[in-house]
């Protein structure tokens, strides 16, 4: 997947999912105590889980960009993947403010609907370039169908 290592572009590679990530947890610092607080459906983990979870996922993601971001893919398919790339990262973010900050669990549930669709394109996507990068990108999506249950069922009983 790797021919030749390029710094600049693994660091911000990194930096991309792992800022989005800090700048979510910095507007979202109560989260889990406000997750144990909501009645949930069986299933659900601690809130310790989620952000070791999140930390694996972020890492894979940052690296599925890496393999993008190095490949010799022609730029266009390249910008295609970083567009979809950016969208389904801007919906997850969102997702996170939706809600815990302001508590719209049923619009939270459709928004993460549209963030799986999102994933599925980006792995599609990535699948041109680079099989690893979009193979990196399935357990991100089987944890948001994962959390779209939770959140269903969320907004179900609360």
């Amino acid at each position: 997947m790797f021919k030749t290592l390029n710094l600049k572009k693994l660091i911000l590679s990194f930096l991309i999912p792992f800022g989005v990530a800090f700048l979510s947890e910095i507007l979202t610092k109560n989260a889990m105590e406000e997750y144990a607080n909501l009645a949930s459906p069986p299933l659900s983990p601690p809130g310790v889980v989620f952000p070791i979870v999140w930390a694996v996922l972020y890492f894979l993601m940052s690296l599925s960009l890496y393999g993008i971001a190095n490949s010799t893919a022609p730029q266009p398919k390249k910008s295609l993947c970083y567009l979809i790339f950016g969208l389904q990262l801007f919906f997850n973010f969102a997702w996170t403010i939706l809600f815990f900050v302001f508590g719209l669990h049923t619009f939270s549930a459709v928004w993460l609907t549209i963030l799986i669709a999102l994933i599925i394109l980006n792995i599609l996507a990535f699948y041109r370039i680079s099989k690893a990068s979009a193979y990196m990108l399935i357990p991100y999506l089987l944890w948001c169908i994962f959390a779209l249950y939770l959140n269903i069922g969320i907004a179900i009983l609360n």
